[in-house]
Order: C-alpha cells, then structure tokens, then sequence
C-alpha cells in the first residue's frame, strides 16, 4: 500500500493555519499568508483562493482577506445565520412598518459587518437593502453596537494597524473607544453619514440567551429626512423590537 503523498497533507495544513491566521488577524493579504507559512506568494494565493471559493474567507476590493460567512460567530455558538433570518424577520417587518423607513440585520466578521437581512423602507426615497454586503464595522452603527460588546484586548487585535478612515469620521482607535463608550451608555450606536453619504442609522445588539450579542439591528434613513435628534427617536422602536428579536432566540 503506498504512502499518502505528503503534498496534500502539507496543503491542508496550510490551509488550516491561514484560516486561523485569519480568525486571529480579522484581515490580511497575500503577502501576510506567505510570510506567515513561510511560502511563495503564488501559493499563499492558491490557498486564500481555496478558502473564498468555500466561503471561509472573502475579498474585498482592496484585495484585503476577511473571515468568510462559514465562519461567522454564529456558527460557533450554534446559531446558524438562517436561524437568525428565520426568528428575526417578522420583527424586521414590524419594524420596518412602525417606522416606515429601511432596517437591517447584521453580523460581525472580523472588523466588518456582513447584512444577512433587511427590509427596504415604502417610500419613494429610501435606503436600499444591503444583503450580502460586508461594511467596515466602524462605520455603521450595527457594528459599532456589536463592536462595543467587545473586551479591550479583542478590539486591538480587530485593528492591528489602526482604523481606517473611509468615510467614517473616526480615524484612529482613541475615537472608536469613545464612540463605542457612547454607545454603551445609550444603549445603541449611531452612523451619521459613515459608512455613505446621505445616510444616517442608528443600531443595536440582538442577544441570545446567554445575553451575548450575536447580531444587530439597525434603522437606516435618508438625511434629508433624518436630522440627528430623530436617531434618538428611532432608537425607541428599534430598542423594542431588538428585544423582542432576542426573546425569540432565547426561547
């Protein structure tokens, strides 16, 4: 009986230790893999490749790597994102139809936030859907609630270069603590025109029933109907139906 080669064992492994490099970097290039396993970019490629094309690993248009949707926390505590969508969307609907204007659903990956759900608003001007888009997390305020969720050491190692500006008004990591302070204190977080212009949201952490933030909801309004002191109002309803969206996941 023949020995089993040991190139596809030596493959996997790669592929085992760029998926934790991943997890653990929150984002990285090519260049960072081959460093890491000691390999030709080419390979550091073919292996990042492999990961995409089974959705353990995205690309974005910077041609930085981010964790894929197969490994969304979700997944590690047992709920699955088609469980989230399945619980969360009749109360998606209700709130879209309270407020009348675009909500959302998210999920942190990384130092991003991917929209696994939504419900577009009924007016003419609204704010379209996002599903299966992937924004910085620092830029929208569903990700800067799930953010705020996090120890100190996890947001560091989320950042490991600093924040990148974007449109986001925060630039540097001392302004992402004081905004994710703020949003600790209110209870939600807001995006005032960060993650597009014109847009304004405000959002919060669905929980499972451990208490842990495992998604969030967001309201997202047009400016031009949307002054910042209607965030606060829009909080309200989307404070009541996270909760309700929670109870659901806990039951």
């Amino acid at each position: 009986m023949q020995n089993q080669p040991t190139y596809p064992l030596k493959a996997v492994e790669n592929a085992l230790v760029t998926l934790k490099f991943l997890r653990e970097r929150g984002d990285v290039r090519v260049a960072d893999v081959a460093d890491h396993l000691g390999v030709a970019r080419s390979t550091a490629h073919r292996v990042l490749a492999m990961l995409v094309f089974h959705d353990f690993a995205i690309q974005d248009a910077r041609r930085v790597y981010r964790p894929g949707p197969a490994l969304s926390p979700l997944r590690e505590t047992g709920l699955g994102p088609p469980d989230l969508v399945t619980m969360a969307h009749p109360h998606l609907r209700e709130l879209n139809q309270e407020v009348g204007e675009t909500v959302h659903l998210m999920v942190l990956q990384g130092n991003g936030v991917r929209f696994v759900d939504g419900v577009e608003g009924p007016q003419a001007l609204h704010v379209g859907s996002r599903i299966g888009m992937l924004l910085p997390a620092h830029a929208t305020s569903g990700g800067k609630a799930l953010l705020a969720e996090l120890p100190e050491e996890e947001l560091r190692a989320l950042y490991p270069r600093g924040v990148s500006r974007g449109a986001a008004a925060i630039d540097d990591l001392a302004a992402l603590r004081r905004e994710l302070e703020a949003a600790r204190r209110r209870g939600y977080a807001v995006n005032s025109e960060e993650s597009e212009r014109g847009v304004r949201a405000v959002g919060a952490c669905v929980r499972d029933a451990a208490g842990r933030a495992v998604a969030a909801a967001a309201v997202a309004v047009p400016s031009v109907r949307c002054p910042k002191r209607r965030l606060g109002e829009l909080a309200v309803p989307l404070l009541a139906a996270v909760t309700q969206i929670s109870a659901a996941l806990a039951s």
